[in-house]
């Protein structure tokens, strides 16, 4: 499916210089919040509930939603909207609650945070505990990534609105 919407947003973009300034930030916020997110997240090996999880069970999720909707006001393109909030619907969402299944298997502590911290769109701050960031997490988590797909996806955005 990544190909398919990697494809759509080649073929079906058409920005512009000034939608490149109204989406480009969104999109920066949310790959902040998912860099954030990765650096503070040891997976499987404790329960995160500070940092970004503080807000949110899922920043990486919420992250990659904010940082599409900024590609999407970015490409001016009603139809890779709609494909994009399918995508989320069909695939993110499905994927979301596959893990918090796995999460309330091996941490028992789990639904009780769940039961405060909302799961994509923060309400206050709610979780315990302070996550230091880690640039070494960071790479673990491989959130380079996400870092060199946006650079891409910019890269790409930038060359259709000037040529």
């Amino acid at each position: 499916c990544g190909f398919v919407l990697a494809a759509s947003f080649v073929w079906l973009s058409a920005p512009t210089p000034l939608s490149l300034a109204c989406g480009l930030p969104l999109a920066a916020c949310g790959l902040w919040l998912r860099a954030w997110a990765a650096g503070c997240v040891a997976k499987d090996q404790r329960l995160s509930t500070g940092g970004p999880y503080a807000y949110v069970r899922n920043p990486l999720y919420a992250g990659t939603l904010l940082a599409a909707s900024g590609l999407i006001v970015c490409s001016r393109s009603y139809a890779l909207a709609g494909l994009f909030a399918l995508a989320f619907l069909f695939m993110y969402l499905p994927a979301i609650k596959l893990e918090e299944q796995h999460l309330r298997d091996i941490f028992p502590e789990y639904p009780d945070y769940a039961s405060r911290v909302p799961m994509l769109l923060p309400r206050g701050r709610r979780g315990t505990g302070v996550l230091p960031f880690s640039w070494s997490q960071w790479a673990h988590n491989r959130e380079y990534q996400a870092l060199a797909g946006f650079a891409v996806a910019v890269a790409l955005l930038a060359w259709k609105s000037w040529r």
